[in-house]
């Protein structure tokens, strides 16, 4: 498993912990809480996986310009 999955799937279980204790804390209903847990963290770490894969295509881009330019 690639180093930007395995970071992904362990942002993604703590995001879910989080997600389902503060709306569980604002609802007290086990399933708008189970289900915001559920649906918000699992969006927000596909954007993360691809946010890190655009960061990493900057900093390669960065070190090619640095290695040309020298």
């Amino acid at each position: 498993m690639s180093r930007d999955l395995t970071k992904t799937l362990t942002y993604l279980i703590l995001h879910l912990i989080i997600g389902f204790s503060v709306a569980y804390a604002l609802t007290g209903s086990l399933v708008v809480a189970g289900g915001i847990a559920v649906i918000e963290p699992i969006c927000n770490a596909v954007a993360f996986f691809f946010h890190e894969k655009a960061w990493k295509r900057t900093d390669e881009r960065a070190c090619h310009l640095r290695f040309v330019a020298a």
